[in-house]
Parts: structure tokens; C-alpha cells; sequence
């Protein structure tokens, strides 16, 4: 029986067993003998990150004990410390043999920081993809300018992807074996980028003195341009954080309420509740649905703006990343679908129609007026469209007062009436049905029409935009009398004379488009006439004055 020993290897615990451990610790003394002291710490601090990323790859649980097993498949991959050699000189370079050959791995996909332009994003796609990023920048570019979803989708990258931070992280970016050989590599590539830089610092140093006053104040206005550029990036960061907070709170909020909506009553969710799809689907489903397909896009936001805001923000866990993407993926391809099903239940509008003449002379009067159930209304103007109710029979319907009157010519002798109904379906026969099931009732006396100002219908046909258009035919010099509740449903759309602009309860008479106010009083601008005038009779000058209608004339 072993000894079990937990250790910390990259930041995360294991239990090993004694030997497995013995085996691991002369391991890492061979690989620190093998180093060279540039940059010793950053390589070993790299190797034991991807030894910890290996072991866990192994095991199945944090309770499982590393063995000697896994510890020689682990340095079977990472290469023995005697069969790397990294020197200056050409014989590594010659002899390639020499060199422990890995497995090929397959490239991760990462944002490349240090070749990137603001996030590292297409950089780092570049890699995976092996293109050129210039060719990817292009192309984000004219998505942004020609369709305008280029930032959108960079934002969505941006959020998503991690960046490769570490140098196990880098090499899989670009497919590189991870072992102790590329990881020394990599290391040193960045100390030479470092040395390179301190050269350069070093020598201007040298030649800043010999800079001009203006290069100088460039510098410095340069400097100032980044620091304002973080500064804009953190309040940019705090509105998106705020505003995109607030709006997931209030989809939360209203996706929850729509998911529990089974205990609501039919008449609260269809007078109350106001869905983006109709009724025809669950409100629970559309609340998943809305909490997915907006929610999920708020929290990449809101995940964006602490990145804005908090430096050195750790990235979420990849596979909760990737998994929220899919579920979105999937409840966007619902929400289409249903979309789409939802336009071909409304693509065609049926009508029906209903034509009454009227028998009248020329010389009367047609009177025109609306009517109202005091059961569903208590006045003539109470306007409420689609709402849900109940009749004196107790049975459930949808009332509405969209009824609209249209003011039409005609070449006729005598007036006449057509009552259109119209409603809309997935076939132009479904449509038709809905609408002959809408029941909207009028009334004429001789002269007299009455119109009810609402319809009804069977709370089955649900809503599908129907509506109830009056088109009122009317002959030249046609005497009208309008009653005061009819200016409330006049409308000029699809109207052939227009709306009368006159007091409402009054006489008028058609002339062309235009109707034309009979009994309508005559405003007077002046309540008295005041006024001077002089002329000439028989060469004698008459002088007239008008005043509070008084007339006074004196010759001169």
C-alpha cells in the first residue's frame, strides 16, 4: 500500500501516491538541470501549468490518485530533459533528429493579444483557421460598413473566445506540440522581444535629447489620446454594464411571469399582456424563449462590460461559454421557426361584403348616427380594440371597436352602404371564414342609418386582425346630416371625400371631396363697423363716417 501526498501543481490540487510523486519530483530536477538560468522560472512555472492541465484531462474526479501510470504518459508526452537542446549555435538547427518528436495537436482557438489591433480576436482566428488576420480584417470591416453586423459579431468573439495568456495557451493557438521544448522556446522568444525592447529603450534614451520641441509635445498629446481612450473604455463599459443589466432584469422578469402564466385567467393574459408572438403558442414556451434568445446576448454584454471595467478579469469557464452559445443558437433557430410559422398564419386577408341601397329622394336628408351596447360599453365613445369578454350568454368572445366609416363618391342617383369585414389567415379561404364570423350589426329607416360602433367574435377565431370598414356612397349635392357620435369613426384613408371640418351635429351638402357646412354660423370678424369715407358729388366733397352703426354725412 502507497502513500497518498496532495500537492499544488499549477494552481491546482492532486493526490498522488509516493512513488508517482518521486518519480514527478526528479522530473522537474532534470528539467530544472536542462534549463538555462534565462527565464528558468517562467519555463517551469509553464510546464508544471500544462502537467496540471494533463493530469486533469486523466482524471475523472478531484478524488482520483495520480499514479505512477499517468506520470509516464505525462513525461512520454512532454519529452525527456537530455533530448531538448536549445542553443545558439547551428547544431540543434542541423540535427533535428535529435529531438523528441510529440503527437501533433489539434489548434484551440484563442485571441492573440500580442499581434492584436484591439481585442486579439481575428488574430487569434487567423491562427485557427491559417489565414492572414489582414484578409479577416478586411472582411470585418465591410460587414460593419456594407450590412452592419460587424461589430456585433466581434463583440460576440470577443466575449466568447479566451485569450492565450499562458504559454501552454499560446502554442495551442497555433497547434504546436506542448512540451518542454517549445515551451523553452516560446519563453525565450519573448525574453529577446523584452531584451529588444530595453535595447531600444536604451537607445533613445541616446537620441531623445536630439528630439525637437514638437516631436515631444506629439508624444505626449499621444499619451494623453491612450490614457482618454481606457478612460472612455471604462464608462463605456459602466453604461453597457447598467443599461444592459436593467433590460435583462426587466426579460427576466417578464419571461418568468409568462413562464408561470398557466395560473393567469384567458382575460388578463389577452386584455393585459402584450407577447411578440400571438396566443396561438404557450406563454411558457415564449418566455423560454425570450429569456434565452435576448437574455443570453445580455449577459455576453454585461460580461463584456467588466472586461471594459475590471483589469485582468478572469474569463469564464469555457465549457459554461460554449454551452450557453449552443443554447442560444438553438432558442434563436426556435424563435425563427415559430416567427416564420407565425407570418404564414397571418400572409393572406379574406374580406366579405355586405351592400344595402338606400331609397331616397334627392331632396332629403340622410341622417347618420352610431349605436352602442350599453353591455360591453356605457358610451358611444369608449374605444377598446380586441378585448376580451364575455356576452349575456356567458360565452367567451372578443369585442372591438375598430369599425371605421369611409365617405365615398358615387355616380349613382341614390346613396347606398357597403359593409366590408375583413380578417386575415394562413390561406385566403381560412381568412375568408374568420371574417364571415365576425358579427357586426346596422340598421336603416329610410333615411336614417344606424350603425353599432363595435363587433364581436367567437373567442376561438382569437385575434387575427380583423376589422369592420363602412364605406358610406354618396351623389353630388347629396344633403348629409352627421350625428356628433360619427366624428369619432370617420377616417380619410382609403375615403374618397374628406373629413368634414365643421361643427358636428350640423347640415352639410356634398361638392366634390369636399363637404360643404349648411347650417353652420357665419363667424364675424368685427362685432361693429367702424369706418371713414369721403366723395365727390356734383364737386361737392361728402364726408361719411360709420360708427356703432350710426351713419353721419357733412359737406364741406
Amino acid at each position: 500500500m502507497n502513500k497518498t501526498i496532495s500537492i499544488n501543481l499549477g494552481g491546482f490540487f492532486f493526490h498522488i501516491d509516493e512513488d508517482a510523486y518521486q518519480k514527478l519530483t526528479r522530473y522537474f530536477d532534470a528539467v530544472k538541470h536542462s534549463l538555462s538560468p534565462e527565464g528558468k522560472e517562467e519555463i517551469i512555472k509553464d510546464i508544471e501549468s500544462r502537467i496540471a492541465e494533463l493530469f486533469q484531462e486523466r482524471l475523472k474526479n478531484e478524488k482520483q490518485v495520480v499514479s505512477i501510470i499517468e506520470v509516464d504518459e505525462i513525461i512520454a508526452i512532454m519529452g525527456q530533459p537530455e533530448d531538448y537542446r536549445i542553443d545558439e549555435d547551428k547544431n540543434y538547427q542541423d540535427n533535428p533528429n535529435t529531438a523528441y518528436t510529440s503527437y501533433a495537436r489539434p489548434k484551440k482557438l484563442y485571441r492573440d493579444k500580442d499581434n492584436s489591433m484591439l481585442g486579439g480576436v481575428l488574430a487569434g482566428l487567423g491562427h485557427y483557421i491559417g489565414i492572414d488576420p489582414l484578409w479577416l480584417r478586411i472582411i470585418m470591416v465591410i460587414l460593419f460598413f456594407g450590412f452592419g453586423t460587424g461589430l456585433l459579431i466581434y463583440i460576440l468573439l470577443w466575449v466568447l473566445i479566451p485569450e492565450a495568456v499562458t504559454t501552454s495557451q499560446k502554442l495551442e493557438m497555433r497547434g504546436e506540440p506542448i512540451n518542454i521544448s517549445n515551451i523553452e522556446k516560446k519563453v525565450k522568444e519573448g525574453f529577446d522581444e523584452i531584451t529588444g525592447k530595453i535595447n531600444n529603450i536604451d537607445h533613445q534614451k541616446l537620441t531623445r535629447n536630439a528630439r525637437s520641441g514638437a516631436n515631444q509635445v506629439v508624444s505626449t498629446l499621444g499619451d494623453i489620446f491612450i490614457n482618454l481612450f481606457k478612460v472612455i473604455a471604462k464608462i463605456l463599459g459602466v453604461f453597457i454594464i447598467f443599461f444592459s443589466g436593467l433590460t435583462l432584469i426587466g426579460i427576466f422578469i417578464g419571461g418568468i411571469v409568462m413562464i408561470f402564466s398557466s395560473s393567469l385567467s384567458d382575460a388578463f393574459i389577452f386584455n393585459k399582456m402584450d407577447t411578440p408572438l400571438t396566443f396561438d403558442y404557450p406563454l411558457w414556451v415564449q418566455g423560454i424563449l425570450l429569456i434565452l434568445t435576448v437574455g443570453i446576448p445580455l449577459l455576453f454584454l454585461i460580461i463584456l462590460g467588466l472586461k471594459l471595467v475590471v483589469n485582468n478579469m478572469r474569463p469564464l469557464n469555457s465549457y459554461l461559454k460554449y454551452s450557453l452559445l449552443a443554447v442560444w443558437i438553438v432558442a434563436l433557430i426556435t424563435s425563427i421557426y415559430i416567427g416564420i410559422k407565425q407570418a404564414t398564419e397571418v400572409g393572406f386577408t379574406g374580406k366579405v361584403a355586405q351592400k344595402e341601397q338606400l331609397f331616397t329622394q334627392p331632396t332629403d336628408t340622410l341622417f347618420l348616427k352610431m349605436d352602442f351596447n350599453d353591455f360591453y360599453a356605457k358610451n358611444v365613445h369608449r374605444k377598446k380594440s380586441n378585448l376580451y369578454t364575455h356576452d349575456e350568454n356567458n360565452n367567451p368572445i372578443i369585442y372591438s371597436n375598430t369599425v371605421m366609416i369611409h365617405l365615398m363618391n358615387t355616380e349613382n342617383e341614390t346613396p347606398f352602404i357597403q359593409i366590408e369585414k375583413n380578417a386575415d389567415g394562413k390561406t385566403y379561404e381560412d381568412a375568408r371564414k374568420r371574417a364571415e364570423k365576425i358579427k357586426y350589426n346596422f340598421d336603416i329607416q329610410e333615411n336614417t342609418i344606424k350603425l353599432d360602433n363595435y363587433f364581436i367574435t367567437d373567442f376561438k377565431n382569437k385575434f387575427r386582425d380583423q376589422e369592420v370598414h363602412i364605406y358610406i356612397y354618396l351623389p353630388e349635392g347629396t344633403i348629409v346630416f352627421p350625428d356628433k357620435s360619427i366624428s369619432k369613426f370617420l377616417t380619410s384613408h382609403n375615403s374618397d371625400i374628406n373629413i368634414y371640418y365643421g361643427n358636428e351635429g350640423e347640415y352639410y351638402t356634398v361638392e366634390g371631396d369636399e363637404m360643404k357646412c349648411l347650417s353652420c354660423p357665419i363667424e364675424k370678424e368685427n362685432d361693429s363697423l367702424n369706418e371713414n369715407m369721403s366723395i365727390k358729388i356734383n364737386d361737392k366733397e361728402l364726408n361719411i363716417n360709420v360708427k356703432d352703426n350710426e351713419v353721419n354725412i357733412r359737406a364741406n
